[in-house]
């Protein structure tokens, strides 16, 4: 007996768009429990892009990927956090020392803050095209190097990261499922950069 055929039925692009929506969002919480290291943001971010390059593409991938990918990454991605922490640091006194009337201290002040907002935009950049077995520091590299040439994109991620803390702002949970957005934001910036 003869099987009847089944085509398989096409999502609508509405309800293929509102599943990438959610897919951010459950990768914005996947994103900040594996943050909870503190020193292990770099990881998590690329992981969390890695995840959403898979669902993208339409490639198979959950939850176990997504640890598997935060184990690889974290292996010199906790040296990024360090590093990412004391340059917050850094970028703290200088406003301390900004307020403190200190003459040039405004000037130097709004340097150190712009200079932190480049390194956060780079270090999106690079954890948006990380894979196992990429270098870090090849990747911010190439990143800041990209950040710099790509104004436009880099102005995006610099968007995405004033909702996470606007949203942090108004409803504090809410920042946290909009983690997902700012990696699928560096994605589609590093995606746009790679097709220009």
């Amino acid at each position: 007996m003869a099987q009847a055929r089944v085509k398989p039925r096409k999502e609508s692009v509405f309800g293929e768009r509102f599943a990438v929506f959610a897919e951010c969002l459950l990768t914005g919480v996947w994103i900040a429990v594996a943050c909870l290291g503190v020193v292990t943001y770099p990881a998590a971010f690329a992981a969390g892009a890695r995840h959403l390059r898979r669902r993208t593409s339409h490639e198979v991938g959950g939850g176990r990927e997504f640890v598997a990918d935060f184990r690889a990454a974290v292996r010199g991605g906790w040296v990024v956090g360090l590093a990412g922490w004391a340059v917050a640091a850094a970028v703290w006194v200088d406003v301390l020392a900004a307020r403190a009337g200190i003459p040039g201290g405004p000037l130097v002040g709004a340097v150190g803050i712009l200079a932190l907002i480049g390194l956060a935009v780079a270090l999106l950049r690079a954890a948006a095209v990380w894979a196992p077995g990429r270098a870090w520091r090849a990747l911010l590299a190439q990143a800041g190097r990209r950040t710099v040439l790509d104004p436009a994109g880099s102005f995006l991620v610099v968007c995405g990261l004033a909702v996470v803390v606007l949203s942090a702002w108004v409803v504090a949970p809410l920042a946290v499922p909009v983690l997902g957005a700012v990696a699928a934001a560096a994605v589609a910036v590093e995606e746009r950069y790679r097709h220009r």
